[in-house]
């Protein structure tokens, strides 16, 4: 708001016209950097504002999903104590590949502590091409009650100094992990939770971590159901993205950051460019702005190889095939041949291009000055 400056009489007393500038009130105005609305001034866990009440219900809530499992899309409906389904995951651990300080995330995530990741072993997709498949793909690791799993949250915040726990690949772990982020809230944690996941969530799983997630982190994968059912092994896994990342937007938000460049709530989505399959990021691109947030953060990523089951030998090993000229040939046939190379630059572009022109605006992107994007 201006404030009034009164200059007429002193002007007229001295026998002088006002300046020009003055013509018409107000004067022209200057152009002010204000904070964006994504800038905070201080945060607490969402985790720190739930009731003893809220978080009891949350508690027998994720007890019951277990012994009825219904938190991903393959709805097993087994009773976790008793056996296992598609994830091959029990009731009262979960199976841990590495917990430490983590570097290889978006700079707002990472910071310069690094973010407390919690790598989980299994998952309840089967993709082909997993950057991450001697974990994902494996169950290898260390059990680790609800409990423990809490306290070693706990000792991430205190010796490894983290800025959040970040949590990779839970969806098949919900309960558990529900259970762990309320027994390390009783023994002091302070930090943002972010829930890095596929995407391919049930909207009971999200319901149950609402209060307790700061940051959803889903990567969006393909868009095309015959695209999930080959490379994902999940032919509604587009139905079930759109409707996770919908509820994930609706608890949390645009991504958020404290004046240091940390993020500290909202949505981040990624999606990693597939080989040929660029038409598909475009579609996801379009869908994201068109309903879910124009302001919502992207990260389009372009570190795909060839990986799991991607470029291994077919059975039969070997086919004949005929060269110009009549001469046979004995070729390795591979699987999944069509993305068994890396992405190309102009697979990447195309993606950013049908972001940007969809509406979308703020990318994970190198920052042009000392410091972090946000």
């Amino acid at each position: 708001m201006y404030r009034p400056i009164i200059v007429s009489s002193t002007f007229r007393s001295k026998g002088l016209s006002l300046p020009a500038s003055f013509a018409q009130w107000p004067p022209h105005r200057r152009k002010l950097h204000l904070a964006p609305p994504f800038l905070l001034d201080d945060y607490i866990p969402r985790y720190h504002q739930l009731s003893s009440i809220d978080a009891s219900k949350k508690r027998s809530a994720a007890y019951a999903h277990l012994r009825n499992c219904n938190l991903c899309p393959r709805l097993c409906g087994v009773n976790r104590y008793e056996k296992t389904g598609t994830c091959l995951i029990g009731a009262e651990t979960v199976k841990v590949n590495v917990i430490a300080p983590h570097f290889g995330e978006e700079p707002c995530i990472q910071g310069h502590n690094g973010s407390g990741s919690v790598f989980f072993s299994g998952c309840n997709l089967r993709c082909v091409f997993c950057q991450n498949h001697d974990i994902a793909h494996q169950r290898n690791g260390q059990d680790l009650t609800p409990e423990e799993l809490g306290e070693w949250y706990i000792k991430l915040q205190d010796i490894g100094n983290v800025h959040n726990i970040n949590l990779i690949t839970p969806e098949h772990v919900v309960p558990q992990v529900v259970l762990s982020i309320l027994h390390a809230r009783e023994l002091g944690l302070k930090v943002p939770i972010i829930y890095n996941s596929s995407a391919y969530d049930s909207l009971a799983s999200i319901e149950l971590l609402d209060g307790l997630v700061d940051i959803y982190l889903p990567d969006f994968k393909v868009w095309k159901q015959t695209t999930s059912k080959r490379l994902l092994k999940a032919e509604d896994y587009t139905e079930a993205a759109i409707e996770s990342v919908k509820a994930m937007y609706a608890q949390v938000g645009d991504l958020c950051f404290t004046p240091d460049g940390i993020a500290k709530k909202g949505l981040l989505v990624r999606h990693l460019v597939m080989p040929g399959y660029e038409s598909e990021g475009q579609e996801i691109m379009r869908w994201i702005a068109n309903n879910v947030s124009k302001d919502v953060f992207i990260n389009i990523m372009e570190q795909y190889h060839p990986d799991a089951h991607v470029g291994k030998p077919k059975y039969p090993r070997r086919s004949t095939v005929m060269e110009p000229g009549g001469s046979t040939v004995s070729k390795e046939k591979v699987r999944y041949e069509e993305i068994n190379r890396h992405v190309t630059e102009e697979e990447v572009s195309t993606v950013r291009q049908a972001a940007e022109k969809a509406g979308l605006w703020r990318f994970c992107d190198p920052p042009k000055h000392d410091g972090f994007n946000i």
